[in-house]
């Protein structure tokens, strides 16, 4: 048996999910249907308990109905929503959670047709599948990334749609602690919810003090002997390897105990999950979120604050963290705990702009809120005086969206309010570090409108003591909440760091010129008008429009839009006109770039697309739909004032052009508009034309400041949000020294040389490398480096990127190929990638490498499912495959080839599929036990034993019996290995010979005795 995740990771998974409180069901006890992997036998026991008096013929129809619900493409939505009803048969019972069934097994076969996949532990919840968990060894060569790159293969193939719909959260661990602030996690244990594409890795970071003892059920010998006999690996019993990992405080222990105690599933089942509609080119596409730990533990501290009687307090998360997301899952959350106190909530979203309730009303209703707009004084007062809190047909929940905006002066607070005792008013104030209002009253007087209100505050900079001069601000909204800082953002990879650039000398000069020229024309004029002059704006844009097109090509990317901050909507009218008249495709031409047919957009002659985002240019609907093209990538630049610096999510904008100083908490708004993670991107880049330095010192200062104030010395837990000069010199120096042997001036000379490299130390050195200047090739450029770096090419450089990355890849493949150990490496080669990486680009070649990929897939995991190496016939199978391999170049491979390997390929799958079908009916004879399946097929292939298959059965299942009782009950056994080989031929001798009269000399029982102790200690050291 290879070295694997087994008894490091699944089998202590298995144990301690066991002590959480569920029941293990062993692999032969997997009585589900097929179809949908439901438990029907658990399922109608369950249904039954927790719904008293149902029929059974009703239960039946209920199962037959969620079938149905799980065909359905949408992600399983109306199954969520059965799922989670509250009226009808309950599917779990919510307020008794512990009166349902929990069960926990391994290897529970999702098949449908010839796809099938099987995931590690399967948790069960009144016998439905709704929690799974893949875990891999410390240390494994891709790390948890293979695995979520398999589900997203899967989910997207529509034969696996039920398995997709049914699956609630799925958690993914290579039992190691987590590397933080990295794109793509390649270690630790992460949790996600169900996707068809794009699965979303979520960091779990454990905030409260969990009363293990309480939690943790007493540990049970014989749950873990049935465990370690049901997986057949009784041998690392005693180890202390096997303890260690035994231990609740391991990484995959540790997230298990956090989301799969039976609390905490509870609340993630009914209030951390919500589907989103989301337009995506022009499409409405549903994707399904799953809570984030902050807003998790945001949450709970709300709870506990309402406990203790607290009415009010700020909920602190950094930008980009989710806080209206985070309001709409306590919009589910506070609904229902009034409601268990004879209590109707009533919500309010309070924000201070139109733009932002806008968005806040879209976010809202995207995830199945009903929506009512409060514009004005007028509708607030005729909304807080109604008793009722829902006024829509379906009964859906409700949020009021109120914008205090047009508020006057004269609004005062109600005196007259109709309150009804059972109804409670919760109020969520939005970006909470703002007035509001000059002298507040606005704010003051809407939330004393109801003075038994709940308030809650959201903020992402808290400069609390600059907000207002007419009240202060913690009597208002009182205490912090929670609190979530940017440099756990960072770290959890919800957030980017950002990249100051500042101008180039030379613009800086010609810009001096400029504003010199305008002065001796037009004598003293106000700053703001000299920077909306077209003599200042034209050279400004010009820079910008090279900048952003240069970023694109260096990043090989044109989706990547961005974003001009103006200093005055007259500056940014100036641009966006100048933009929309000179930018053709001639114009770009001339400075120094080319523009291909594809790039372009809108207009006939243009090759980028702008949009100019104010107040009082175009209608509001015109704006919706510019931002909702951007977002979707049909606008390249957009060009604001005063709006979009708060709240506006588009995870492509990643350069941000400053053409004014923002000041104080609009600063970091500003900022993090480019701090979204986005595919691979490490950074967001922020283009400093008007000096942000001494701004951005003076509200570093500020922030921490309240910090300290508030939390003491905890100012670290900002440094992180600019990567710091000192950093980029050491890539910087990094870069210029791995590249020093290799010609970068010459791109085709490089990748011949790159192609030369034999050794993967080397490779993998030089792709770190070239990956750390693609993120940094700005910076680089910025620093006027290009000289010492001769002049490197950065879009070359990252197409030597991916041939490094191939010439690699074929280093891998190669070895596999030559590899001579029992388990062929090949085969665990992700070898439909590596063939695709080489066929040539026609239309034909396209179809016919993606049939060899899906092919050669399908023919490698049939092999790989195969647990007997050492049949000839496997053997056989696996050397036809090497030689499809070997007979070529791969970087030959052509249409004739593709065909030809099509066929084979497929000849190989037929006969390995066979060859694994009657494995598996004998792996059943045995309990699922694979070393006694081999060890039957070793016995009949030996002329030398004359014995039925029956009899030859009933020996070795009395041998695994006794032995796997010995490996139990005796921890020091395989360590004298004379001893357990005395211990089997005598075994051995007693079964075969005397008990089922199999005639045998000497020889003969010693082999047989051989072969048994080899596989019970390859096993065990396999293990250590």
């Amino acid at each position: 048996m290879a070295f694997n995740e087994d008894s490091r990771v699944k089998i202590p998974a298995l144990l301690h999910l066991v002590r959480l409180g569920y029941t293990y069901i062993p692999r032969k006890e997997q009585l589900r249907q097929e179809e949908s992997n439901i438990f029907p036998e658990l399922f109608k026991q369950s249904i039954s308990r927790i719904n008293k008096g149902i029929e059974i013929e009703e239960i039946g129809r209920l199962l037959d109905e969620l079938t149905l619900k799980l065909d359905f493409d949408d992600l399983g939505k109306e199954f969520y929503k059965r799922l989670t009803a509250t009226s009808g048969i309950k599917l779990i019972d919510f307020e008794n959670f512990n009166v349902n069934s929990f069960h926990v097994t391994t290897e529970l076969t999702c098949k449908n047709g010839e796809e099938e996949f099987r995931p590690d532990i399967t948790v069960l919840i009144n016998g439905m599948p709704l929690v799974f968990i893949e875990v891999k060894k410390p240390n494994n060569k891709d790390g948890v990334l293979a695995e979520r790159k398999r589900i997203n293969d899967r989910y997207k193939n529509k034969k696996f749609k039920r398995f997709a719909n049914i699956t609630q959260m799925m958690l993914f661990s290579n039992n190691m602690p987590y590397e933080d602030g990295v794109i793509e996690p390649l270690q630790g244990a992460y949790y996600a919810t169900s996707a068809y594409s794009d699965l979303q890795f979520n960091y779990f970071r454990e905030e409260e003090n969990l009363n293990l003892t309480h939690l943790l059920a007493s540990e049970s010998d014989e749950q873990e002997n049935l465990i370690l006999k049901d997986n057949n690996i009784t041998a690392i019993k005693h180890s202390p390897e096997f303890i260690t990992n035994k231990h609740y405080n391991t990484p995959t222990n540790t997230i298990l105990t956090s989301l799969l105690s039976k609390d905490r599933l509870a609340f993630i089942l009914k209030y951390a999950l919500t589907y989103v509609d989301e337009e995506i080119k022009g499409k409405i596409v549903t994707l399904k979120h799953i809570m984030r730990y902050p807003q998790l533990f945001a949450t709970k501290a709300i709870e506990r604050k309402l406990n203790e009687g607290v009415k009010k307090g700020i909920i602190w998360h950094t930008q980009g963290s989710g806080k209206t997301a985070l309001a709409y899952y306590n919009v589910k959350f506070l609904t229902d705990y009034f409601q268990k106190r004879n209590v109707i909530a009533k919500f309010y979203f309070i924000v201070d702009r139109i733009d932002l309730a806008n968005q806040a009303s879209t976010e809202f209703a995207n995830r199945g809120l009903v929506v009512n707009r409060v514009n004005s004084r007028t509708e607030f007062l005729e909304d807080i005086k109604k008793v009722s809190v829902v006024h829509n047909s379906s009964g859906d929940r409700e949020i009021s969206v109120v914008n205090i905006q047009k508020f006057t002066e004269e609004t005062v607070a109600i005196k007259d309010l109709a309150y009804d005792i059972n109804i409670q008013r919760i109020y969520f104030v939005d970006e909470a570090h703002r007035g509001y209002n000059p002298k507040g009253t606005a704010l003051v007087n809407l939330l004393r409108s109801d003075e038994s209100a709940i308030k809650i505050a959201l903020t992402g900079t808290p400069l609390l003591r600059e907000v207002a001069k007419d009240f202060d601000s913690k009597v208002l909204f009182g205490n912090y909440i929670h609190k979530y800082y940017y440099n756990m953002s960072i770290a959890d990879g919800y957030t980017l760091r950002l990249i100051r650039e500042g101008i180039d000398t030379t613009y800086k000069m010609q810009m001096k010129e400029v504003l010199d020229q305008i002065k001796l024309v037009q004598g003293d004029i106000p700053k703001s008008k000299v920077f909306a002059h077209p003599k200042f704006v034209r050279p400004m844009l010009d820079y910008i429009v090279k900048d952003l097109i240069q970023f694109r090509k260096t990043e090989s990317d044109n989706s990547l839009g961005g974003m001009v901050v103006c200093d005055t909507s007259e500056q940014a009218k100036t641009l966006f006109d100048y933009f929309d008249e000179l930018y053709g495709v001639q114009e770009v031409q001339s400075l120094g770039m080319t523009a291909e047919p594809s790039e372009k957009y809108g207009k006939e002659n243009q090759v980028l697309k702008g949009a100019l985002i104010l107040h009082d240019t175009n209608s509001k609907d015109d704006r919706k739909e510019q931002v909702k093209a951007f977002k979707a990538g049909d606008i390249d630049i957009l060009f604001v004032f005063n709006m979009l610096l708060t709240g506006f999510d588009a995870k492509r904008l990643k350069k941000l052009y400053l053409a004014r100083v923002v000041k104080d908490h609009n600063l970091l708004q500003t900022l993090t508009r480019v701090n979204r993670p986005y595919k691979k991107y490490k950074y967001g880049y922020v283009v400093d034309f008007a000096d942000i330095t001494s701004a951005f010192r003076d509200t570093n200062d500020n922030y921490f400041k309240e910090l300290q104030g508030e939390l003491g010395d905890e100012m670290l837990n900002y440094t992180n949000l600019f990567k710091s000069a000192e950093e980029i010199d050491a890539e910087i120096h990094e870069i210029k020294e791995k590249l020093f042997h290799y010609d970068a001036i010459n791109a085709e000379i490089f990748s011949q040389q790159v192609s030369q490299i034999k050794e993967k130390k080397e490779l993998l050195e030089l792709i770190k490398v070239l990956s750390n200047a693609k993120e940094l090739k700005n910076i680089i450029r910025l620093k006027g480096l290009d000289e010492q770096l001769d002049k490197l090419d950065f879009f070359k450089l990252n197409q030597l990127l991916n041939v490094a990355q191939a010439q690699l890849d074929k280093l891998n493949l190669i070895d596999s190929i030559n590899s001579d150990a029992e388990t062929s490496n090949l085969l665990n080669a992700a070898l439909e990638d590596v063939i695709f990486l080489f066929t040539k680009v026609s239309e034909e070649e396209l179809i016919l490498a993606d049939q060899l990929r899906g092919q050669l897939k399908r023919t490698r995991e049939a092999l790989l499912f195969n647990f007997d190496q050492k049949d000839p016939e496997f053997v056989s199978l696996r050397e036809e495959l090497e030689r499809i391999f070997k007979k070529k170049n791969l970087g030959e491979v052509d249409q004739e080839d593709m065909r030809d390997n099509i066929l084979l390929l497929q000849s190989i799958y037929d006969r390995v599929t066979e060859l694994n079908r009657k494995n598996n009916l004998l792996k059943a004879k045995y309990e699922q036990d694979e070393k006694y399946a081999r060890l039957h097929k070793r016995l009949v292939e030996n002329k030398g034993i004359s014995a039925k298959e029956i009899q030859l059965h009933q020996a070795l299942m009395n041998v695994k019996y006794q032995t796997d009782e010995q490996l139990i009950n005796n921890k020091n056994i395989l360590d004298n290995e004379a001893f357990f080989n005395r211990y089997l031929l005598n075994l051995v001798a007693n079964e075969f010979v005397k008990n089922q009269s199999i005639k045998l000399d000497y020889h003969t029982t010693k082999s047989i005795n051989t072969l048994i102790a080899g596989e019970y200690l390859h096993e065990y050291n396999s293990y250590l």
